[in-house]
């Protein structure tokens, strides 16, 4: 485990970490076991270690927190927005694919009912829950809901992700002082976070 915290903690070295991160993010919409969290926030705390060696370091060796946040944020609002074409023109397999699966079922009835009200608090949620993201993103295409009731919360809720995640590598490396420690406390944060909108998810009436 520390290992392969070491390699990536290696990858943050380089400008293309926000590409990297860039890409995890968009792909982890249909592939949700890309380390994307991970990434984020070994990127963090490199940043945190940078600024805590002030004018020692070389700032084009640490990521810029801003730049994290941007590159995060804005490759998860695409990757959502792929995501929901392609479910949109999917037709009839998809639809039929989607109606096996019970989870599926009661994520579309209760995503239709938020973004019929007009509200997409869910959408927010479910980006920090397990593989939430990819369900809401095909559900809204297969449902056909316009993109201006679900993109500015797709955008609400990469943007929080994306901040999330980068302040708890940042801050955590700054309180914990040890790069290897704050980001084993950083994920099991962003893991709890995600287990708890999951829970809550499950747990909401569909009617809610």
């Amino acid at each position: 485990m520390l290992e392969s915290l070491g390699q990536v903690g290696a990858l943050t070295a380089s400008p293309w970490i926000y590409a990297v991160i860039a890409v995890s993010v968009l792909l982890d919409v249909f592939l949700p076991i890309l380390p994307s969290g991970v990434l984020v926030i070994a990127a963090a705390t490199a940043a945190a270690a940078g600024s805590a060696a002030g004018s020692g370091a070389a700032r084009g060796d640490v990521p810029d927190v801003l730049f994290l946040i941007l590159s995060a944020a804005t490759a998860s609002v695409v990757g959502d927005l792929v995501a929901y074409r392609l479910a949109w023109r999917g037709g009839p397999r998809l639809d039929r694919a989607l109606a096996r699966s019970r989870r599926l079922r009661s994520a579309q009835e209760r995503l239709g009912a938020a973004l019929a009200r007009g509200g997409g608090a869910l959408v927010v949620l479910a980006r920090f829950a397990p593989a939430g993201r990819s369900v809401v993103s095909f559900t809204a295409g297969v449902l056909h809901r316009r993109a201006r009731d679900f993109l500015p919360w797709s955008a609400l809720a990469g943007l929080s992700w994306a901040a999330y995640s980068t302040a708890l590598g940042y801050f955590g490396a700054h309180w914990l002082g040890t790069r290897w420690l704050a980001t084993l406390v950083s994920l099991a944060a962003l893991f709890a976070a995600g287990a708890g909108a999951g829970y809550w998810m499950r747990r909401r009436p569909a009617e809610a």
